[in-house]
């Protein structure tokens, strides 16, 4: 029985700690007093089965992560490890999208350290032409991993992007100014927000809807 007092304070100070909770806070959203909590967590006293599930849903964790030692995937909640995949997903995506600046960065500094070497553009465009690839990242990790519904409006950031590109590339080169470019995006944007309309028919409801509408059998031989 000492072991298990001494499992579940080891495991609740360390939860506790985790989330940057004080003993009174976590007293406070168990209405017990921080005096108790002391208590539970120099393995003096266990609280009774309701509490410890109570402990257990505000760490996000189940009654068996408290009781034991060793912990695995399946002592946490559904929802705190679809948070933390989701978390994970985002770091993906935003390291993926840095990778590009980084890239863009490195480039300008090459470029800007090697004066004898004349490229037909100012080495700053290194930075415009990593925007059109970040928003490209940004799309296919969202396509795969966030909410695909929000595809479009990072389809129209793309377009205006690649317009806003060509436009300055051109500016800089050859000193025109082709913004009769930008008449492109409306047309484009159109076209994204008439898409982005379309909705989707799964195959049974085809299927069902065909099957509805289908001549009868003819009884002619």
């Amino acid at each position: 029985m000492d072991d298990l007092y001494g499992i579940f304070a080891k495991n609740v100070a360390e939860l506790r700690a985790g989330h940057k909770m004080t003993q009174a806070q976590l007293a406070s959203v168990l209405n017990y007093s921080d005096k108790a909590i002391s208590k539970w967590e120099r393995g003096e006293a266990l609280p009774d089965v309701t509490v410890v599930k109570q402990i257990a849903d505000t760490f996000g964790v189940t009654v068996d992560y408290l009781l034991k030692r060793d912990h695995s995937e399946e002592d946490y909640h559904p929802s705190f490890v679809d948070r933390r995949i989701r978390r994970n997903r985002m770091l993906i995506t935003a390291i993926a999208t840095m990778l590009v600046w980084l890239i863009a960065t490195f480039l300008f500094l090459v470029f800007n350290a090697l004066p004898q070497v004349v490229l037909p553009f100012a080495t700053w465009l290194f930075f415009v032409y990593a925007l059109s690839p970040s928003i490209v990242v940004l799309l296919v990790f969202n396509s795969v991993w966030g909410n695909k519904r929000f595809n479009f409006a990072i389809i129209s950031v793309l377009v205006w992007a690649v317009l806003a590109t060509v436009f300055l590339t051109v500016l800089i080169v050859s000193g025109l100014n082709l913004w009769q470019l930008f008449l492109l995006g409306i047309p484009a944007q159109c076209i994204i927000v008439l898409w982005s309309g379309l909705k989707k028919t799964g195959k049974g409801r085809v299927g069902i809807y065909a099957a509805s509408h289908a001549a009868p059998p003819s009884d002619v031989e």
